[in-house]
């Protein structure tokens, strides 16, 4: 599983207080500590407001690439800044997120279209999140259609079923996984991808509510998520998991992993 680093992220106190004050070395740190963690892309959110955002993002981008060499998956849904981020990472960034919205839509895809960017696409519109399956599933629909005619190949769009928050809905992991299974079915091509953290909002343990999510979303074919990967209990569960689905060819990912003490029950 594709497992991108959700710890650059402007909307975090910590993070949104370095990027105030170009803490380079708050920054790098973060970076260095998520790809040893196993992280194969770094999240970048600036989180500032629109004016200063892409000027925040290029200097994210800057510190990040000075020192991992991991590709990026720039995220802001302005698509000025989206705009110059790509123009100024050294490897092809995925591209964090259109959606059914409008202005998502007409906004971020042109900047993406052409460039072979792999775009994290979720599945709420002008309307907001539908409640039920169906709802979501013609979201998706929608997204397939523009994505294609941008000249985006299916396998570089990820859905974000949006699970939901359990606390606020108790059936928000069900529907995720009845949505993923469904568009599987209508575009066998695309790629599937969570904001993990989401699932677990307002309750206590979070990490154990994660890790039984992300058990259950591998199963149901989940390709990629956006989590922490300095979570051991969590990336453990991710190493166990795909072993115990065949995904670990020879058992050598997770007897690595093991032999290395970074297995944790």
């Amino acid at each position: 599983m594709l497992i991108i680093g959700e710890k650059i992220n402007g909307t975090l106190k910590k993070t949104a207080a370095a990027i105030a004050g170009q803490d380079t070395a708050f920054i790098q740190d973060l970076a260095q500590l998520q790809v040893e963690a196993g992280a194969d892309y770094l999240d970048v959110n600036a989180g500032t407001a629109s004016n200063r955002e892409p000027d925040d993002l290029v200097w994210l981008i800057d510190t990040v690439q000075s020192i991992v060499e991991v590709p990026l998956c720039l995220d802001s849904a302005n698509p000025a800044t989206l705009k110059v981020g790509i123009e100024r990472v050294k490897q092809r960034p995925m591209v964090n997120s259109i959606s059914g919205e409008t202005s998502r839509l007409e906004g971020i895809l042109p900047v993406v279209s052409g460039r072979g960017c792999p775009v994290i696409a979720l599945l709420l519109d002008d309307r907001g999140i539908p409640s039920g399956v169906e709802g979501r599933l013609k979201i998706g629909r929608k997204i397939m259609e523009q994505t294609r005619q941008a000249g985006i190949r299916d396998e570089d769009v990820y859905i974000d079923p949006l699970a939901m928050a359990l606390s606020t809905n108790i059936d928000g992991g069900t529907i995720a996984l009845e949505t993923m299974g469904a568009l599987r079915t209508e575009y066998p091509s695309l790629r599937f991808i969570v904001g993990l953290s989401n699932i677990s909002f307002g309750l206590p343990a979070r990490s154990l509510i994660n890790q039984a999510f992300l058990a259950q979303a591998l199963a149901a074919g989940l390709d990629a998520a956006i989590i922490d990967p300095l979570d051991d209990k969590l990336m453990s569960m991710l190493l166990a998991t795909e072993l115990v689905l065949g995904r670990d060819r020879f058992c050598r990912n997770y007897t690595r992993a093991y032999r290395a003490g970074k297995i944790k029950t």
